[in-house]
Order: structure tokens, then sequence, then C-alpha cells
């Protein structure tokens, strides 16, 4: 898995504070998948993480309105990339225990990968309301 995650970098994202980009490690991932498995591993047996890890540069990102309101920014954490990719691991895992343990309902839409406003709409307009079945929307 971190092989695969190292492969598939965007190398267009912004480094991180150590300095390196993605394209680096995803031009090493060969070198720096096994190496990178076992600090994942440690990490989680000791449900620490390292210590360089834990830092981040945070900087603000004009969003829209005028650049001189200083309400119109927003914080962002620039983080390293291999925090990211453990990050990922870490999802995919929470993420199958949730779906493989039918902690969400099918119905949920929102934060599901595949489904949408669409396909929540798609699958309320399937609901024969005339039945007198309660419908709730938000």
């Amino acid at each position: 898995m971190v092989s695969d995650l190292l492969h598939h970098l965007d190398t267009h994202k912004s480094m991180g504070p150590d300095g390196i980009h993605p394209k680096v490690l995803r031009e090493l991932a060969e070198v720096l998948t096994k190496p990178l498995s076992i600090i994942y591993q440690q990490s989680w047996l000791t449900k620490e993480v390292p210590v360089d890890w834990r830092l981040g540069n945070v900087t603000s990102i004009d969003e829209k309105g005028l650049t001189e309101d200083l309400g119109n920014y927003r914080p962002v954490s620039l983080t390293l990339v291999p925090e990211k990719v453990m990050e990922q691991i870490i999802l995919t895992a929470i993420m199958r225990h949730v779906l493989d343990n039918q902690v969400i309902r099918p119905s949920q839409h929102g934060f599901m990968k595949g489904r949408s406003c669409l396909t929540n709409l798609m699958s309320f307009c399937e609901i024969p309301v005339d039945e007198g079945k309660a419908v709730d929307v938000v």
C-alpha cells in the first residue's frame, strides 16, 4: 500500500517543511517504501508520530474579496508528504472498518466516496412519498 501511494503522489502539490518535493518521493518510491513502512508500523504500535512530523508551515490563503480585509484569509498548514501518506493509510483503514461493520448506513451520502448531493437526490426521488412514509431532507 505504501508503494502504491508513493507511486501515485501528485507531483504538482507543494513540498512540506522538510523541503522534499513529492516528485522526489515518487521517483524514490522503490527505495523509500520499506523504511516508511517501518516508520508507519512503529507509529501505529506506539501511537506516536515522529516529532519532526508534528511540524507544519502555517500560511494564510486569500479567499474571495478584498485582499486588504483580513477576514478573507484562511490558515493552511503545509505538512510533510510522508505524513500525508500515513494519513491516507489510516483513512483507508478507518473507512474499511466503517464499511465492513456497517457503521454508516447506506442512506448516508455526505463524505462518502462515489456518493454526492446528486446520488442523494436520485435516491430521494425513488422514495414513493404518497405511500405515507416519512421523508426527511437536510
